[in-house]
């Protein structure tokens, strides 16, 4: 069972995302907190292993937040949520070691998916996120093009069709339909990608896809 803390300062808001994450079988939402300081005290006292923590409260923000998380002895995975889609939040969610970015607007089966994504230790970050991060950092075909090449040598041809979809900024569902392959096979095969290249997120191996001119 994945224990998670729900962190955010309105209440009927809380009460939805328990309600989400409830709903599956695997998930168990053992705590509530209305703001950052409630959200450490919280998770020192029930040690969740995923915490669901609003970006933008009174008081403590999520930011500040998740970088005290990140220093508790059993410091759980730290997934932000927003309604604004800011490229700030992002570096300085990244900084302050969160693993996940997602939009109050995501799907819930999405909101799910990205709970048991970091409990398995991976980094989900929204596609959309996805996008606008590679359009600010990747440079396709630059001086480092022969490198990045190189290092996707490793992937099989599978990898590479999945990988390309990753660094069109593609949900794992919509690689799927393209390739005719279920979501869950499209989910193994970013975490086989992810080992193999030795990064933590899609932002950086669809970085790599750029550079090496694949995109």
């Amino acid at each position: 069972m994945i224990s998670v803390l729900v962190v955010d300062d309105e209440q009927l808001v809380r009460s939805g995302l328990r309600m989400i994450l409830e709903s599956a079988p695997d998930l168990e939402v053992v705590g509530e907190a209305a703001d950052g300081a409630e959200a450490v005290e919280r998770a020192r006292e029930l040690r969740p292993d995923v915490v669901l923590l609003d970006i933008r409260m009174p008081g403590v923000d999520g930011l500040t937040a998740a970088a005290r998380l990140a220093e508790l002895p059993h410091a759980p995975r730290v997934v932000l949520l927003t309604t604004f889609d800011l490229d700030e939040y992002v570096h300085q969610g990244l900084r302050a070691k969160a693993v996940g970015f997602l939009l109050k607007d995501t799907p819930p089966r999405d909101l799910v998916a990205a709970v048991r994504t970091v409990h398995e230790g991976n980094a989900m970050l929204a596609p959309s996120v996805t996008k606008r991060m590679l359009e600010r950092f990747a440079a396709p075909g630059g001086a480092g093009a022969a490198e990045a090449a190189r290092q996707l040598e490793v992937l099989s041809e599978r990898e590479r069709a999945v990988l390309l979809g990753v660094a069109r900024g593609l949900s794992n569902a919509e690689i799927g339909t393209e390739l005719g392959m279920r979501e869950a096979t499209v989910k193994a095969h970013v975490s086989r990608i992810l080992t193999k290249l030795g990064k933590t997120n899609r932002v950086q191996i669809a970085i790599l896809a750029h550079d090496a001119g694949w995109v």
